[in-house]
């Protein structure tokens, strides 16, 4: 995988348990959003998942035993910009994997659903920027 996110300001408090159903392979800092059952988590892919945070721990493919991974949902994270995105703006998942976009101007159609947190700091496309994740 590539753009795993870099964690800031870690506490506790800050991180949740989420089941784990897929046989994929999970690196820190992945980007991981709502599979098809309630607090089941899988791998970001794509727009418009609902985002449960990102992974503080990693899961092998050969690792059967784990069935939950901890996630972060709160606090500050470095992670990579899919587009242009503005100071103080809210972000989503992007259409690239483990990247954060720019969340409409308009959230008629999307409301908060797939909201992750706020943009610290001005980005362009593919850099690194903070955000402050808004999930628990």
């Amino acid at each position: 995988m590539a753009n795993e996110a870099i964690f800031l300001n870690v506490s506790e408090l800050d991180n949740r348990q989420v089941e784990w159903g897929s046989t994929s392979t999970v690196l820190k800092g992945t980007l991981i959003v709502l599979a098809d059952d309630p607090n089941k988590g899988d791998i970001h892919r794509s727009i418009n998942t609902v985002p449960l945070g990102f992974s503080v721990e990693e899961k092998t493919t050969d690792d059967t035993t784990k069935t939950s991974i901890g996630v972060k949902v709160r606090g500050d994270v470095d992670a990579v910009a899919d587009g242009t995105i503005t100071l103080g703006r809210l972000v989503v998942p992007g259409s690239v994997v483990n990247t954060v976009a720019q969340a409409p101007t308009s959230l008629s159609g999307v409301g908060l659903t797939y909201v992750l947190g706020r943009c610290l700091e001005t980005a362009s496309d593919a850099e690194v920027v903070r955000i402050r994740l808004m999930l628990g």
